[in-house]
């Protein structure tokens, strides 16, 4: 075992050095699989081949194992709304090693000359990452250390690499995306997937049936997604300085990426560590506070305003959250002019010291927003505080403005209900049916959030993919107008190979891997997003046209979405009938 370990610290060392020179969108080396190999499952193989066969975007298939054929098909259709995303994953399999295996989608061909690009087909190979479990206790809250968990590779990153070795007895997945345009004919469309090894080609025929429905541009989506981003992890692993030009090129295409997705939220900080330092990279502070010689404040807002409108112009400009009035350690850093130094106060809501400290910055920040034309999308954002404190913050900012915008990811406190304009609530806990309603009737955001605390459903790179696909259809279910999720991009210190964290369970402090590459959860996610958009748009129109029986039909459909179904129903056995019904809508 000693040895065994040695071994894999020094592939990380070496893997560290090729990163340092080859940046976070190279080639890199998954670590080793910990569990033993089930060899019957490679003896049952036959030929040297290469084998190909459509699998299920619901399975995280193991790459230490041969798949069971009987479980695979040789083809693949769904049924798609234009301007709609849609994917599978197919499978690559060999008992011999196999080099330069590369894919190639060309277009869709429909009738009377009708086509879906090849452009808007991608695939990419499935990556395999280091995970855990959850804890006995059935949560993945609280520190860890990685000997008291079972760990394995599991599948999740979507790599961006167009060609990759096989080696022998070995499992490698692809993912298939079409974005289907939103311009396309209805009708059917037939496609076909090439892998090529050398001189050998295989291919794998699919076809989609694009419906007459249409699903708007990201963002024109209603659903409110709000996946908090971290500019600091970015910096550090692209090893740029924070908030230069090559900082702000690096973030772009992860941006991109999550406002295709439809996020509506740009998370700012507007002081240092706001969560006491829990992830990898702490995060700096947007506002510089300076208290001067003459005991009066200045406030500089450049680097707020570069990453606001970085993030605007991207499309994602719904909502700006400010984090946090109140943070965990209750810390505040600041310049002072009369030391020359940066200085501390740790200072509890509601005592004088605190006033003292926020009003000034308050009161300039009104002003500015207001300036900027930023004011009306501004929330002044706090995450799991005590009501009391909430109470003496809001009594400060309403003094600033009295409206000044509150958000909140925490339990529900009915006393500042009216006063939280966009609430999120953990994922179990209760919401009144009428505050609900009423809140939606006012444009509210009024969402739900899982974190470590729930073992399902859940985005943990363990978790079955078919959860993150899930959130959107509670969200509909319950009547809620979105999702959050608190890490976009909090990368660990190695997550390309390694998702577990020195707390919480593996892969909850992030979505994408650096590259950019997608994963699986985080597509999945989008895909209950669209879900989502397209049961909003049917209820719209059957609200509108009084059709009463595709309501019904559309209520029973969301039936079974509570999740405490999830105890004794898979997400995906769920959604497996549920599409098949909305496809049919």
């Amino acid at each position: 075992m000693v040895n065994k370990f040695f071994g894999v610290l020094v592939l990380l060392a070496l893997q560290q050095n090729v990163w340092a020179q080859s940046g976070p969108a190279a080639g890199y080396q998954e670590l080793p699989d910990p569990r033993p190999v089930n060899k019957a499952s490679w003896e049952a193989v036959k030929g040297n081949q290469l084998h190909v066969a459509f699998g299920s975007a619901d399975i995280r298939y193991e790459k230490r194992n041969a798949p069971d054929p009987n479980s695979l098909t040789s083809s693949w259709s769904t049924k798609a709304w234009k301007g709609e995303r849609v994917h599978t994953q197919f499978l690559l399999w060999t008992a011999n090693p196999l080099t330069d295996v590369s894919i190639e989608a060309g277009a869709l061909q429909g009738g009377k000359g009708a086509i879906i690009p090849a452009s808007a087909v991608t695939t990419g190979f499935v990556r395999y990452v280091m995970t855990d479990e959850l804890n006995k206790d059935g949560s993945g809250c609280g520190y860890r250390k990685p000997e008291n968990f079972d760990s394995s590779l599991v599948a999740d990153g979507i790599d961006i690499q167009r060609k990759m070795n096989i080696a022998a007895n070995n499992t490698q997945p692809v993912w298939l995306s079409i974005q289907v345009p939103a311009g396309t004919t209805p009708g059917l469309y037939k496609g076909l997937v090439k892998i090529k090894n050398g001189n050998t080609i295989s291919s794998l025929p699919y076809e989609i049936q694009v419906v007459n429905h249409t699903l708007p541009a990201p963002k024109d989506w209603k659903f409110h997604l709000d996946l908090w981003q971290s500019p600091d992890a970015v910096a550090r692993m692209y090893g740029v300085k924070p908030w230069s030009e090559a900082h702000f090129k690096a973030m772009k295409p992860y941006m991109q990426m999550l406002a295709a997705a439809g996020q509506k939220c740009i998370t700012t900080t507007i002081i240092y560590d706001p969560w006491n330092s829990q992830t990898e990279d702490v995060y700096g502070s947007m506002v510089k506070w300076t208290k001067k010689k003459d005991g009066s404040w200045a406030f500089d807002y450049t680097v707020f305003d570069k990453w606001v409108q970085f993030m605007m112009d991207l499309g994602i400009k719904k909502e700006i959250n400010c984090y946090s009035m109140i943070p965990w350690n209750l810390k505040f850093y600041y310049y002072d002019e009369t030391k020359g130094k940066d200085t501390l106060l740790i200072a509890k809501p509601g005592s004088p010291e605190y006033a003292a400290h926020w009003q000034p910055m308050l009161n300039d920040f009104v002003k500015h927003l207001k300036a900027k034309g930023w004011f009306d999308i501004t929330t002044i954002a706090m995450d799991e505080r005590p009501m009391a404190d909430m109470q003496e913050a809001l009594a400060l900012i309403r003094k600033a403005d009295k409206n000044f915008r509150l958000s909140l990811a925490g339990s529900y406190h009915a006393p500042l209900d009216k006063d939280i304009y966009d609430f999120c609530v953990a994922s179990k806990e209760p919401f009144p049916d009428e505050v609900l309603k009423e809140r939606v009737k006012k444009g509210w955001p009024t969402t739900f959030y899982t974190c470590c605390t729930e073992g399902f459903p859940n985005t943990f790179t363990f978790s079955p993919p078919a959860e993150a696909t899930f959130m959107g259809w509670h969200a509909a279910y319950k009547g809620y107008t979105g999702y959050l999720r608190w890490a976009y991009n909090c990368w660990v210190k190695r997550p390309l190979q390694d998702s577990r964290f020195r707390a919480w369970a593996a892969g909850d402090t992030y979505f994408v891997y650096p590259g950019p590459r997608s994963s699986i959860r985080f597509e999945r996610l989008v895909e209950g997003v669209q879900d989502y958009e397209k049961i909003r748009i049917l209820r719209e129109e059957y609200t509108r046209t009084h059709n009463t029986e595709g309501l019904a039909k559309l209520e029973k459909m969301l039936s079974p979405f509570d999740i405490n179904a999830l105890k004794t129903v898979p997400a995906a056995d769920m959604l497996r009938g549920a599409k098949q019904q909305l496809s049919e809508l």
